[in-house]
């Protein structure tokens, strides 16, 4: 079990406050209540695609299954501070491999369609990649290291100071490449 599971309690909590079992969830958020078990105990690291499908299936934006005390006004996050809000499995729907460290740049943010992120990418083995897909887009901007990205059939290496945007309704899949790991700063936009 991770040592932190606040987006698996944030699940369990949202989908009891509105009376679901976690079939009827994984129903409506297009995954399996295996997923939605094991990502509410713990067991598994999720993955941001069927985050992102849970959260439509609860009828809230991301940010829900991220956050503790939402705010209407603006968010500064200082240097140095931004937290670890979830460790993301980057190699499939779910897995209890972390290799995505996401570092949240607007916690607490009510109402946001855009989730900012500082993200550690670190290293996996290749035969690992499942791509994913899930409505929205992303931007990607590399600050250290080098990043594969995968989007459809192009893959695609980029750098400090190199960017890429995409549809994410297209399987794609952001990994180190090589052995070191890389940072970059994301935005996901993902609609309501």
């Amino acid at each position: 079990m991770f040592e932190e599971n606040r987006v698996g309690n944030k699940i369990r909590e949202l989908r009891e406050a509105q009376g679901l079992s976690a079939s009827a969830l994984a129903e409506r958020g297009q995954t399996s209540a295996h997923v939605v078990e094991e990502l509410e105990s713990g067991e598994l690291a999720p993955s941001l695609a069927p985050l992102l499908k849970l959260a439509r299936g609860l009828g809230v934006p991301l940010g829900a299954l991220l956050d503790d005390a939402p705010h209407d006004g603006p968010v500064v996050t200082r240097a140095g501070q931004s937290e670890t809000v979830v460790r993301f499995s980057g190699i499939g729907p779910a897995t209890r491999i972390s290799t995505l460290d996401f570092h949240s740049l607007a916690p607490n943010k009510r109402g946001r369609h855009m989730e900012p992120f500082i993200i550690d990418v670190h290293p996996t083995v290749p035969e690992d990649c499942t791509l994913s897909t899930h409505e929205g887009e992303e931007f990607i901007y590399v600050l250290s290291g080098e990043i594969e990205v995968t989007w459809g059939k192009e893959r695609v290496q980029i750098g400090p100071g190199d960017s890429i945007y995409y549809d994410s309704e297209t399987a794609h899949d952001v990994r180190a490449a090589g052995d070191a790991d890389a940072r970059i700063l994301a935005v996901v936009y993902a609609p309501c």
